[in-house]
């Protein structure tokens, strides 16, 4: 049976949120050409109101009942209340093992299900703030672009929801299938969880940037690269290349090396046989030691584990049989 994706329309609700799982998900294909994903639309009313006009909703909350996700859309005023009815479905999903994710605000709908209370969760970075003082048990990331939880999962505004759905194809059909889709969406299949919701870009001089430098670094992860190596090849002092960074990608030169070895790493993990210890060496770790560690401290889980969820891609969980997947962004 298809994996069966309920997405909720509450009033005021974002269209585009709203169309972004249904445009996703319905895209995917396996290599047989089936589609694993079935979409429903339920809404709190058969007609509920938009920005710019109104949607007519095949499926009432009992739609809910039996889905395997449920994706809950942003709300243009997340301080409006949530209907009583909306929040009990949403806690009875969760209950059932139902895996639940949030586009934009619709994690102030979460939170006021108290279905985020003491995990890690995201919004739009402008209603972070608002996020974290009505909900203090809900430790919030205002930067990061989505946080996967597991069976909760939030991601921030607009395009992230699409590099959330993304990530969610990827975790349960595999790298392979979730890339044909996203080249379907005509989007890339790149931007990790943790990475910022913004950067900020100073005008750029005669150069083009960091561009070619960030391209040098990328074909040379497999070498040692400090700080001095960096900025020596970039022509900079360390203080100048650490200024120039931070504006531009919005991190420090390690960390993006670090980031940057950590995807390779999950990129040959998902498509080569290769063994953990030659991985390592691939991606520019000093030893295999090393890269478990440092792999299972930024994703929340192991390489082989890694390998296991995302490398081929099996049946998905069903509603009611909880997911084992706990990775955090």
């Amino acid at each position: 049976m298809p994996h069966l994706v309920a997405v909720l329309a509450l009033h005021d609700v974002v269209p585009f949120d709203l169309a972004t799982p249904c445009e996703i998900f319905s895209r995917v294909r396996l290599t047989d050409g089936s589609a694993p994903y079935q979409l429903r639309v339920c809404g709190v009313a058969p007609r509920i109101r938009a920005q710019a006009y109104d949607l007519c909703v095949h499926h009432g909350l009992d739609g809910l009942r039996d889905a395997d996700t449920v994706m809950v859309p942003g709300v243009n005023t997340p301080q409006t209340p949530v209907p009583p009815a909306a929040i009990a479905a949403l806690q009875a999903a969760a209950a059932r093992g139902a895996r639940l994710a949030s586009l934009c605000t619709g994690a102030f709908v979460l939170a006021a299900a108290g279905l985020l209370d003491g995990l890690a969760a995201t919004t739009h970075w402008q209603a972070s703030a608002l996020m974290a003082a009505r909900y203090p048990a809900v430790r919030v990331d205002p930067a990061a672009l989505y946080v996967d939880n597991g069976l909760i999962l939030t991601a921030a505004g607009a395009a992230a929801g699409m590099d959330l759905c993304l990530h969610m194809v990827r975790r349960d059909w595999g790298a392979a299938v979730a890339a044909a889709a996203a080249r379907d969406a005509v989007m890339p299949l790149e931007r990790a969880g943790g990475q910022s919701q913004f950067i900020l870009h100073e005008p750029p001089a005669s150069s083009a940037g960091l561009a070619p430098l960030l391209a040098w670094m990328t074909a040379n992860l497999h070498h040692p690269l400090t700080v001095e190596i960096i900025a020596a090849r970039a022509a900079m002092s360390p203080r100048n290349l650490a200024r120039r960074f931070r504006e531009q990608t919005g991190t420090t030169p390690l960390q993006w090396v670090l980031t940057a070895r950590i995807r390779r790493a999950q990129h040959l993990l998902e498509t080569t046989t290769r063994s953990i210890e030659q991985i390592a060496t691939d991606a520019g770790f000093d030893s295999a030691v090393t890269f478990r560690n440092r792999f299972t401290r930024v994703t929340g889980t192991s390489p082989s584990a890694w390998r296991h969820s995302f490398g081929g891609g099996g049946p998905l969980p069903r509603a009611g049989r909880p997911a084992t997947a706990t990775l955090s962004a």
